[in-house]
């Protein structure tokens, strides 16, 4: 599990485009990795499009935004193609990278528990390390972008 001032995994992963990501194309700017349940659902398109609309703001504060869930590369462009959304989607089909940061976690819902994903999003800095973590109840997803300036204008 990744806590704050721990470094993030080497490689995380092959996003929408099946390039792989490493956490050395991350280092030199600040970055957040925001991990959701499911492409094209209310929750997760909401935050989708929050950070969408927040994008030159938060590119004006040196922000980069990366989203990862269990959702296939396919998956990803279609999300990213029909929300136009202008940041990288990572897809962690056997939640390797969730198992990594602690976000696949057992879930319940109506009385039957599974895995899922943990809605969390990790605000990482220039050398790779975790700064803040929001999870859960904590994430609003309707106005993520202003939540994550807002812990940034704070610190």
């Amino acid at each position: 599990m990744i806590a704050v001032g721990d470094k993030i995994p080497e490689v995380l992963g092959l996003d929408q485009d099946g390039k792989e990501i490493k956490a050395a194309d991350l280092l030199g700017q600040p970055s957040l990795l925001y991990f959701y349940p499911k492409d094209n659902t209310s929750g997760c398109t909401a935050q989708a499009c929050s950070l969408r609309d927040g994008i030159e703001e938060l590119k004006r504060v040196g922000i980069r935004v990366i989203g990862i869930s269990k959702d296939s590369a396919k998956s990803h462009k279609s999300f990213i193609e029909k929300y136009d959304l202008p940041f990288t989607l990572i897809a962690d089909t056997e939640h390797v990278l969730q198992d990594i940061f602690g976000v696949w976690v057992e879930k319940s819902m109506y009385g039957r528990k599974y895995m899922g994903t943990q809605r969390t999003s990790f605000i990482i800095d220039a050398e790779g390390r975790v700064t803040h973590i929001i999870s859960g109840k904590e994430v609003r997803t309707k106005d993520h972008a202003d939540q994550i300036l807002e812990i940034l204008k704070n610190n």
